[in-house]
């Protein structure tokens, strides 16, 4: 599949506008970010790219900050190459070492994931997926039933494993991202994964006791429905994927609406991971 990568250039200072510019493109399908010179590098398969709901954006801000960009198309190859040039390891919470296949193993650390970046989202390196792995370390995993939803390469349905989970269900609407999970579950030696290619429509009709959501706002709110449905009392809800404003408490008020109830949620850089336990909603007679 054919990527488009726009490489914005904002002529700002200020922080927060380079923010609220990647949440409306994540917004309309943009799926991976990383930061560039005065600005960042924005990824979307070409055929999820609108060029009438870019142009709404740019008019959108044009009172506010203004940017340039530029787009530039990326063949399925040359993305994997980029991938790996500029794919370094990395440690979480000095407990979990992320590496790839081409990097040199850490076996002192006590959990090692081996992940061949691709063009899957998620190899640690974005603040949602950092901030959501330092939850997952501080949780009990052991003996759970997990679902990972917009799993990306696999990364945080392998630690659920590596942390003891009993079972994980893994799914992602992208067939790349489908692939990519499995192969990385195969390098790291996991049997109790399974991948699901879809969205909510192929969570199955079971229960779980722990779900992940590294999504983005939009999805995550049509999704908590269904999130509701597959739980049960006290299961634990993990949100990222969104910014702390204005994100953060529409999704309170909607969990909370659900049976979801907050607990606490943590920050990088304006982007939030959030827990959330579940308490059935009782229903007036």
């Amino acid at each position: 599949m054919t990527y488009c990568e726009l490489i914005f250039k904002l002529h700002s200072a200020e922080e927060f506008h380079k923010d609220l510019l990647i949440n409306a493109l994540s917004e309309i399908g943009f799926d991976t970010f990383e930061d560039a010179e005065n600005g960042f590098k924005a990824y979307i398969p070409e055929p999820e790219l609108d060029h009438a709901k870019l142009e709404s954006i740019s008019g959108d801000f044009a009172d506010m900050f203004l940017f340039t960009y530029i787009l530039n198309k990326i063949p399925h190859q040359n993305w994997n190459e980029v991938w790996e040039s500029n794919f370094e390891p990395i440690q979480v919470a000095g407990r979990c070492y992320v590496r790839a296949t081409f990097h040199k193993a850490h076996p002192e650390f006590e959990h090692e994931i081996v992940i061949d970046p691709k063009m899957a989202f998620g190899t640690g390196h974005h603040q949602t997926t950092a901030l959501m792995m330092e939850f997952m370390l501080e949780e009990e995993f052991q003996g759970k039933k997990v679902l990972d939803m917009g799993c990306g390469t696999g990364i945080l349905a392998i630690l659920a494993s590596k942390l003891g989970a009993k079972e994980v269900l893994a799914i992602d609407y992208d067939e790349i991202c489908y692939d990519s999970t499995i192969e990385n579950s195969e390098l790291n030696a996991i049997s109790n994964l399974k991948a699901l290619k879809g969205s909510k429509e192929v969570i199955p009709e079971e229960k779980f006791d722990i779900i992940l959501a590294n999504i983005n706002r939009n999805i995550l709110l049509d999704q908590l429905e269904t999130y509701a449905r597959v739980s049960i009392p006290g299961t634990l809800l993990f949100l990222s994927g969104f910014y702390e404003e204005p994100d953060l408490p529409i999704l309170n008020e909607k969990c909370r609406s659900l049976g979801f109830n907050y607990l606490q949620h943590k920050e990088l850089n304006n982007w939030v991971s959030a827990k959330y336990t579940f308490s059935p909603v009782k229903k007036l007679v």
